[in-house]
């Protein structure tokens, strides 16, 4: 889940047919939704509503230092657009989505990560880069992140987080830091939530 100006939140299942700790095929399925302005500029605003989802296949790579995931697979999005006095419902766009992870323990106290997806039914693309430090149970440092798509809707963010946080069965990323995107063009905070937990 992420808060700003536009807020996403998204769920999903990563299906391993082995074991976690070891390399072998998995699947990835996930599902979302999410709000954002457009316009500006001597433009009316308007709001663009957005559903997505995607099952993905891909395989894992264990190794002493840390793991690579890759998925492959369709996904779809349907959106509408809401302004004064309208709503206009968008076709249902389908295409293909590459999804890759990475999560590296270069030292035994510290953890980088990398994610990479992009995806065909919107024309988009998300990249975003973390660095973090051993503290209290978890992992503190800055990350980085940039989103764009084929609307022309950029959003670049820097922040802090905190990763890896365990309680009970749980574990927990917190984010927040500071994000430009358009069509506001100015810096604005944000907050964004992970929550994950092996079943």
């Amino acid at each position: 889940m992420e808060a700003g100006p536009s807020a996403f939140s998204a769920a999903g299942a990563k299906l391993v047919f082995d074991r976690f700790d070891r390399d072998g095929p998995v699947a990835l399925v996930t599902a979302g939704g999410g709000v954002r302005p457009e316009g500006g500029g001597g433009m009316p605003v308007l709001m663009r509503f957005t559903a997505l989802g995607a099952a993905l296949g891909g395989y894992q790579f264990i190794r002493e230092w840390g793991a690579v995931t890759v998925f492959a697979g369709p996904e779809a999005s349907w959106e509408a657009l809401s302004g004064p006095g309208f709503v206009q419902a968008l076709p249902l766009r389908a295409g293909f989505r590459l999804h890759g992870e990475v999560w590296a323990r270069p030292t035994e106290t510290t953890l980088a990560t990398a994610t990479v997806i992009l995806g065909s039914a919107r024309g988009d693309a998300y990249i975003r880069l973390s660095w973090g430090a051993a503290l209290f149970g978890a992992y503190l440092g800055p990350e980085a992140a940039v989103y764009g798509d084929r609307t022309d809707y950029r959003k670049w963010s820097v922040g802090l987080h905190i990763t890896d946080y365990a309680m009970g069965d749980y574990r927990f990323r917190i984010s927040a830091g500071g994000q430009l995107e358009t069509p506001l063009n100015q810096w604005s905070p944000y907050v964004s939530l992970a929550v994950w937990s092996a079943l």
